[in-house]
């Protein structure tokens, strides 16, 4: 059977480096790493009295892993404000936290090599819980200055109803 519905001709699986994320409606400037999507399921182990020496085994709770983006420091503002939402040094007594709006759900789209939209996943009630304004700075160094947030989420789903789209066939020209 082939793995590709629409392009049976397609046999490579895609590529990790054609994303873009978005939150509030946009997408966000630069994102240039987002950690893996990861799930865990507690077992629980049961027996009862009169079974054999083996435990029954049955899912628990699901823990969802925080989620880390990175990205090139520039002017743009998107993580910070987010970040301040959370914890704002600069606030008054009783301001420092927007109760109201300090968590955000976002999207994480995923494309092919010809630009189209493959997948899509929408991560759920999100929050800053860790964030890194600028790294080392090493005047000896030769890279690229990187901030980082780490999300806290509550789940995530495949968005259904990005369908496979049909790709770009080459054609040789006359």
């Amino acid at each position: 059977m082939a793995q590709f519905s629409v392009n049976p001709m397609r046999f490579d699986p895609y590529k990790n480096y054609k994303f873009r994320v978005k939150w509030d409606g946009r997408y966000v400037a630069g994102v240039s790493k987002v950690s893996a999507l990861k799930r865990t399921t507690e077992v629980v182990k049961h027996r009862e009295g009169g079974d054999p020496s083996t435990s029954r085994k049955s899912p628990g709770r699901t823990e969802y892993e925080p989620i880390t983006l990175e990205r090139g420091v520039t002017h743009d503002t998107e993580f910070e404000k987010w970040v301040n939402k959370v914890w704002n040094f600069g606030a008054g007594l009783g301001a420092e936290v927007s109760l109201a709006d300090f968590r955000k759900d976002f999207i994480i789209d995923v494309f092919n090599e010809a630009g189209q939209k493959v997948l899509s996943y929408r991560v759920y009630r999100c929050w800053v819980s860790e964030y890194q304004a600028l790294p080392d700075l090493d005047a000896n160094a030769n890279a690229v200055a990187i901030q980082t947030i780490k999300l806290e989420n509550e789940g995530w789903e495949r968005d259904y109803d990005v369908a496979e789209p049909t790709e770009p066939q080459y054609t040789e020209p006359e």
